[in-house]
C-alpha cells in the first residue's frame, strides 16, 4: 500500500474514516516490528530498549535526589548563617554586658585603690587588700570570657603598628616588679632597643599572662622578662624558677580550661582561659609562641614579633618612670560621663597629691578651668548627644597647646585604637588598673619641657 501521503483520500466520510483506520493498523504493525528487530539485534544478552527505558528511569532519580540535594544544602546554609548570627549576637551581648559591668568595676577598684592609699589599721588594710584583689579577680574572668568570645567569632581585628618594645615592656617591667616584690621574688629586666611592629594592646595580653603566670606559680626565687634578637623578629621571653611544666603537659596547658596545679597559696580562681587566649592571639597575629621547661627549675615562656619596617606616629617617647614617681601638684582634668567614676579618680588622683577637676560634659569643663592643667584623662563614651572623647580632646588641644591627653575606653576595636594613636593620644582600657595609670601619668608629666602645655 502506497503511504497515506501520496494516496487520494475519498471525498466520503465514512470511507476517509476506514481507510485512516487501516493505516494506523499497519502503522502499529510496522512500529512493533522495528522494536522487536532492535531488541533482538543489539548488545549480547542485552535488550537496548529496556536499557533506554532504564537510563531514563535513572536519570530521573538522578534529578530528584540532586533537588533533594540541594534543598539540604539550602537548609544548611540557612542553619550555618543562623548560627553565625546566634554567635555575633552573643559575642555583641557580652561586649555590652561586659561593658555595663565594667564602670561599676572600674568605679569599685577606683575606691579600693584610693582606700589603700590611706593610713589604715592592719586589720583594715588587710580588708581593704582582699577587696582590691577579688575586684582584681572579677576583672579577670570577665576579660577572659569576652576575650575568648571575640577570638571565637572573629571580630577581634589587630590595630597593627611600630612601636619601641622599650614603650611597652619598660612600664610592664615596673609595674610586674612591683607585684614580685609582694610574693617575695626578685625580677629582672633586660631593656632592649628594638623596634617591633604589632598590635601592642594584643602583645602586651600575651606578655601579661606570662608574667602573671610566672609570679603565680614560682613559690620562691626570680622572674626575668628579656627579649633576644633573631633573625625573623625579637623574642621576648619571660622565664621564672618556678616548679617547670612536664613534657607531657607542656602542648595541654594552651588548651582551653586546662591549668597546672593551683599557683602558691593555693588561691587560683581562673577559668583556665589565659594561655589559650595566648595561643589564639599568637594565631591570630602570627607570632610563634615558644616554651622550654624543666620540672623542678622552671620554665620559659616566649614569643617571637616582627621588626619594624617603618617608623611610629607616635604620641611620644615615654621616660622611664621613677622608682618612687610623685604628682604633687599636678593639675589633673577628668572628663567622664559616670558620676561614680569621677568620684572615684578624684579619690585616687588627690591621694597620690593631684588637684583634680572632675566633670561629666565639656561645657562644665570650660565652666571649672581655673587655670591650665597638665593632663586630660577623658572618657571616649560621653554619652548620648554630646561630643566623644577625641572631639572633646582636640578641640581642648587647639586652646592648651601641648596638653598630654590618655583616652580611657572599653572599646576594644582596631579602628578605635589606630585613631587614638593618630591623633597623638594614649589609651587604657577599662577598668583601669591604678599601678599601670599612675606608671603612665608620671611617666607623661615627668621632667621633659616639651610636654607642657605652651
Amino acid at each position: 500500500m502506497a503511504p497515506l501521503a501520496t494516496t487520494a483520500l475519498p471525498e466520503a466520510p465514512e470511507a476517509r474514516a476506514a481507510l485512516l483506520a487501516e493505516e494506523n493498523v499497519r502503522l502499529r504493525r510496522i512500529c512493533e516490528a522495528l522494536i522487536e528487530r532492535v531488541e533482538s539485534s543489539g548488545v549480547p544478552g542485552g535488550a537496548p530498549y529496556a536499557a533506554f527505558e532504564h537510563s531514563v528511569l535513572l536519570a530521573e532519580q538522578v534529578r530528584e535526589r540532586t533537588e533533594t540535594l540541594q534543598r539540604t544544602l539550602g537548609e544548611l546554609h540557612r542553619a550555618k548563617a543562623e548560627a553565625e548570627a546566634a554567635n555575633l549576637s552573643k559575642t555583641k551581648f557580652l561586649a555590652a554586658v561586659s561593658h555595663d559591668l565594667l564602670q561599676p568595676l572600674n568605679a569599685a577598684r577606683l575606691f579600693a585603690s584610693a582606700l589603700e592609699e590611706q593610713p589604715l589599721p592592719d586589720g583594715s588594710r588587710r580588708l581593704v587588700g582582699n577587696i582590691g584583689r577579688s575586684l582584681k579577680d572579677v576583672e579577670a574572668l570577665i576579660g577572659s570570657l569576652v576575650d575568648i568570645s571575640r577570638l571565637d567569632a572573629g571580630v577581634l581585628r589587630p590595630d597593627i603598628a611600630p612601636f619601641p618594645a622599650e614603650e611597652l615592656l619598660g612600664v610592664m617591667a615596673e609595674e610586674y616588679r612591683q607585684m614580685a616584690a609582694a610574693s617575695g621574688l626578685a625580677f629582672h629586666y633586660v631593656p632592649t632597643r628594638a623596634v617591633i611592629e604589632t598590635d601592642l594592646a594584643l602583645l602586651a595580653r600575651v606578655v601579661r599572662n606570662f608574667l602573671g603566670n610566672a609570679i603565680r606559680y614560682t613559690p620562691r626565687g626570680r622572674i626575668l622578662l628579656g627579649c633576644r634578637r633573631r633573625q625573623d623578629g625579637l623574642e621576648i621571653l619571660v622565664g621564672d624558677t618556678g616548679p617547670g611544666i612536664a613534657t607531657g603537659q607542656q602542648r595541654e596547658i594552651f588548651e582551653e580550661f586546662r591549668r597546672l596545679e593551683s599557683g602558691h597559696g593555693g588561691e587560683d580562681r581562673g577559668l583556665g582561659l589565659g594561655l589559650a587566649i595566648v595561643d589564639r592571639i599568637s594565631g591570630m597575629l602570627g607570632h610563634p609562641l615558644g616554651l622550654a621547661s624543666v620540672p623542678g627549675r622552671g620554665s620559659l615562656f616566649s614569643v617571637t614579633v616582627p621588626y619594624a619596617t617603618a617608623p611610629r606616629p607616635s604620641p611620644g617617647r615615654l621616660a622611664p618612670a621613677p622608682s618612687s614617681p610623685s604628682l604633687v601638684g599636678e593639675v589633673i582634668w577628668v572628663l567622664d560621663n559616670d558620676a561614680a567614676i569621677r568620684e572615684g579618680m578624684e579619690a585616687l588622683l588627690g591621694g597620690w597629691g593631684c588637684r583634680v577637676v572632675a566633670v561629666g560634659s565639656p561645657a562644665a569643663l570650660e565652666q571649672r578651668i581655673p587655670e591650665p592643667g597638665t593632663l586630660l584623662l577623658v572618657d571616649y563614651h560621653l554619652g548620648d548627644g554630646q561630643l566623644d572623647g577625641l572631639e572633646v580632646a582636640a578641640r581642648l588641644r587647639e586652646a592648651h597647646h601641648g596638653l598630654p591627653v590618655v583616652v580611657i575606653t572599653a572599646n576594644h576595636d582596631a579602628a578605635l585604637k589606630s585613631r587614638i594613636r593618630q591623633a597623638g593620644y594614649h589609651c587604657l582600657l577599662k577598668p583601669i588598673k591604678p599601678l599601670r595609670l599612675r606608671l603612665l601619668l608620671t611617666a607623661l608629666l615627668g621632667p621633659q619641657p616639651e610636654r607642657r602645655p605652651a
